[in-house]
């Protein structure tokens, strides 16, 4: 989905302005929003252009159809006031190179895993078992992670934080783990959610990171939960899901819907790895 520039009484030939920019990107039936102020500087194909303040917010629509309207109209507003089409990518207000460098964004689909009652565990097995078991734990996990093609972000202790180019790979990678810590005595809860982020260095932060820890503490033992926008892009694939209804996720606005992954035998994911 395309970025916009609002040309105002400045054309694409004038370097060192402000102005403002829209951009729009849509996910299944999930439109994500992104307007604000932004810095022009250079001219023609070397032009940059920055955010130096933006809002964001994210509509989820019933089908993919009104998605896909809803975009539609909302393209053809911002052509009727003014907004010219802007190529690449709006990057975040230009920071110093001996502090920080440029923030990127990104769009993936995020993974959060999280052993159940992992505290009266470890208080049962003793600190010696315990750390064996979550080497092996991790080890596992890792496996899995590399044979699916996910890049793992952060550990929380006996959880792990990671991230998938294609949500079906996420949800085969959370059924391949389930199956095999459970040879370890362990039984995990997952979330799933696909959203943006952004990536600084070797650091990254988002709201949607949040919002894939929340889904995971919703689910039970075993479970793999997903929310609507993981739904939503999986439309095409073989996966089944069940509705878990709609939840308050402890800190992030609004009201979600989420749903239960139910994929088959594990055996059946060799075909998915390719």
């Amino acid at each position: 989905m395309p970025n916009f520039l609002r040309i105002g009484i400045l054309q694409s030939n004038v370097s060192g302005y402000t102005s403002k920019a829209w951009c729009i990107r849509r996910a299944g039936s999930t439109i994500f929003l992104k307007w604000g102020a932004v810095e022009v500087l250079g001219i023609g194909d070397g032009r940059k252009v920055c955010w130096t303040r933006f809002q964001e917010k994210t509509i989820r629509c019933r089908t993919v159809q009104k998605a896909a309207d809803y975009a539609k109209s909302a393209i053809a507003r911002r052509r009727n006031h003014r907004y010219e089409p802007l190529a690449g990518s709006i990057a975040m207000r230009r920071r110093s190179a001996a502090r920080d460098p440029d923030l990127k964004q990104a769009l993936a689909t995020i993974l959060f895993v999280d052993i159940v009652q992992s505290t009266e565990k470890a208080a049962r097995l003793g600190d010696a078992r315990w750390t064996q078991v979550m080497n092996h734990y991790y080890a596992a996990v890792r496996k899995e992670l590399k044979a699916l093609r996910g890049k793992e972000v952060v550990t929380t202790g006996d959880g792990l934080l990671a991230t998938f180019k294609a949500p079906a790979a996420g949800v085969d990678c959370a059924t391949a783990i389930r199956e095999a810590v459970r040879t370890l005595g362990l039984e995990i809860r997952v979330g799933l959610h696909a959203g943006e982020y952004n990536v600084t260095g070797t650091e990254v932060v988002g709201l949607a990171f949040h919002i894939g820890a929340r889904v995971a503490a919703k689910a039970r033992a075993g479970e793999i939960l997903v929310s609507r926008a993981v739904k939503d892009l999986m439309q095409q694939s073989e996966i089944p899901f069940r509705d878990r209804g709609v939840h308050q996720l402890k800190g992030v606005p609004g009201r979600w819907r989420l749903y239960r992954a139910e994929p088959g035998p594990v055996a059946g994911l060799a075909k998915r790895r390719d």
